[in-house]
């Protein structure tokens, strides 16, 4: 049985795939707990991978996206032997070393290795991925992200975080933009789905 915090369909709003219809899985439960999350993902109710699987096919999509809370805490090869028809997308802190990632088709890692207290919990455990989106708070250095260039992965993204202060918000979307205007090897995400009103 999985932890699922709830299943629903909508179009990717962040990164590679902005803009794309998938089926977002969002499994319950994180090993961290960063002070800018946006998602309520402790509430769950216990599904088989059959039960998952059902309530997905309704969408008629060929596209399912594996999000949290951090997924990799649940994901098996049980859970992907039942998503065997889908183009498997997944969204991951890295911090949890598990083989089963080897067979998603998509692997989004968004590390948060560099807030404070998260030395050995927060510490990239996956050696690479399809896309690379650091979340922009204001604490990260040029350095500290630059320093993102040299890990296996074809796409660099660097997304401002959203907080509730108006002008603040405004700042790091400015301070991003600048960022990635210097550094062309990075690309701006912005949460499309928050701006577009969708889920």
């Amino acid at each position: 049985m999985y932890r699922v915090n709830e299943i629903f369909y909508s179009l990717q709003g962040e990164g590679f795939w902005t803009g794309t219809p998938m089926v977002f899985v969002r499994l319950s439960g994180c090993n961290l707990q960063c002070p800018f999350c946006d998602t309520d993902h402790k509430p769950y109710r216990e599904m088989s991978a059959q039960e998952i699987l059902r309530e997905m096919q309704q969408y008629r999509c060929p596209r399912i996206c594996l999000t949290g809370g951090e997924p990799l805490l649940q994901l098996d090869d049980e859970l992907l032997d039942t998503f065997s028809a889908f183009i498997v997308h997944m969204e991951t802190n890295g911090s949890v070393s598990k083989p089963e990632v080897n067979r998603v088709q998509w692997v989004t890692l968004s590390p948060k290795n560099h807030l404070p207290g998260y030395a050995e919990r927060g510490k990239v455990a996956i050696t690479e991925a399809d896309e690379i989106k650091l979340v922009y708070d204001g604490t990260l250095t040029e350095e500290e992200i630059c320093a993102w260039e040299g890990f296996p992965a074809s796409h660099l993204f660097l997304q401002p975080c959203d907080v509730p202060d108006p002008a603040r918000r405004q700042q790091l979307l400015e301070e991003t933009i600048g960022f990635v205007q210097r550094h062309p090897l990075w690309r701006l995400s912005l949460q499309t789905h928050k701006l577009l009103n969708i889920r």
